[in-house]
């Protein structure tokens, strides 16, 4: 009992001497907000700098613009095919005899090709023969016949009923000669047809049958392929083809039409051109609906038969030429609510933003159709920060790419 009031006296001090040191260290909420915001205030005041000083004109960079000639190109892979290819067939039936060219070479024209068994046709030939002379040797007694019935009829000798059959007889007689005739005139064609030749020029394939094959009417002996000219066929994409026809209508003539056909370059495999110059002469009407492409066809001279059909080339063509355009780089090219918009500075050293019409892409290059004039200057680079009327810093290429 005696010791406690001591203990309660001792503790009190400290514990009021602690409460006074932590408020010395505290501050109040409202003031630290407060401090807050004055450093805040200081430092924008540093950013923004001296009262009046704006921020500068973005630099870009201009390029003056004129118009000009631009001729589309297209570029395409295409095969060689023959000209013409031809089945060579044997007109008539009979014993193959003898092949007369070798398998793989050139032929001319009418050379021969094959020999077939002469000899039943060469029989049947001279049978028809026979029956032409035994139809003229009865035309001419029916001519005889008649002449002589005639004259009696006249003296009133014989009836008219023997007067018109002697006329008859004379109009069969007339009829059986031209039936041997024509029968004649088969039996030669046969005899012709046992000697088989080329129907065109060009190149042979292998033989379909051996020499002392029986063959039918209409069998297939070999095949020709001409290769002079030869035949280049590729594909057309859809917006390619549309820009193709756009060229000929501005020219008022089909794309097939001699003489005003697109000039077209033949690329080799190995890179090379082509030393002769083609022509376009076949377009399809239609889309493939499968591959959304137009079939082509071009022609080339051959001479040296260089090219072999089947073989693997590409295409240069000419699709369309634009007058009076503009090419610009792509990347001058931004969309608006409208469509393309380009900038334009004046020698206000203002950015006008100006829409424009596009043609197609060439490349980095981009065609326009209309929208632009000749001498404008345009913003090819530092088009990020602008908007129309904003003024601007026209700098060199070089520095502006620093």
């Amino acid at each position: 009992m005696g010791t406690s009031p001591v203990t309660n006296s001792t503790t009190a001090p400290a514990s009021k001497a602690a409460t006074g040191k932590r408020n010395a260290f505290s501050l109040p909420l409202w003031l630290l907000i407060l401090l807050v915001l004055l450093l805040a205030a200081c430092e924008a005041n540093e950013q923004q700098g001296p009262p009046g000083q704006e921020m500068p004109p973005p630099p870009v960079t201009l390029q003056s613009v004129s118009p000009q000639q631009v001729t589309l190109e297209g570029e395409y892979p295409a095969r060689v095919h023959g000209s013409r290819r031809v089945e060579v067939r044997a007109r008539v039936g009979g014993i193959l005899e003898q092949r007369l060219y070798r398998e793989g070479a050139m032929v001319a024209k009418d050379d021969p090709l094959f020999h077939l068994d002469r000899e039943p046709y060469e029989i049947a030939w001279q049978q028809a023969k026979a029956e032409l002379s035994n139809a003229e040797a009865n035309l001419a007694q029916a001519e005889r016949e008649w002449r002589r019935a005639d004259t009696l009829w006249q003296k009133q000798a014989i009836s008219e009923r023997e007067r018109d059959q002697a006329l008859t007889n004379q109009e069969l007689a007339r009829a059986r000669l031209a039936l041997a005739q024509a029968v004649l005139a088969d039996a030669a064609r046969n005899l012709r047809y046992t000697k088989v030749t080329a129907p065109i020029a060009g190149i042979t394939e292998l033989e379909a049958f051996a020499e002392g094959s029986l063959l039918e009417p209409g069998t297939l002996l070999t095949t020709i392929t001409s290769l002079d000219p030869v035949h280049i066929r590729f594909a057309l994409p859809e917006d390619d083809a549309a820009a193709l026809q756009a060229g000929q209508r501005q020219q008022r003539q089909p794309a097939d039409s001699p003489g005003t056909s697109p000039a077209i370059t033949l690329l080799l495999p190995d890179g090379s051109s082509y030393q002769y110059s083609g022509q376009l002469d076949f377009t399809a009407g239609t889309i493939d609906p499968g591959t959304g492409t137009v079939t082509a066809r071009a022609v080339f001279a051959n001479p040296d038969r260089q090219l072999v059909p089947g073989r693997f080339v590409r295409i240069r063509l000419t699709l369309e030429v634009l007058e009076e355009v503009f090419l610009i780089p792509a990347d001058a090219i931004t969309r608006g609510r409208n469509g393309s918009l380009v900038y334009v500075v004046g020698d206000d050293k203002t950015a006008r933003a100006r829409e424009v019409e596009t043609g197609p892409l060439i490349g980095a290059k981009q065609v326009i159709l209309s929208g632009l004039n000749e001498g404008d200057q345009l913003v090819v680079n530092g088009l990020a920060v602008l908007r129309d009327g904003m003024p601007v810093d026209p700098q060199p290429a070089e520095q502006a790419g620093e």
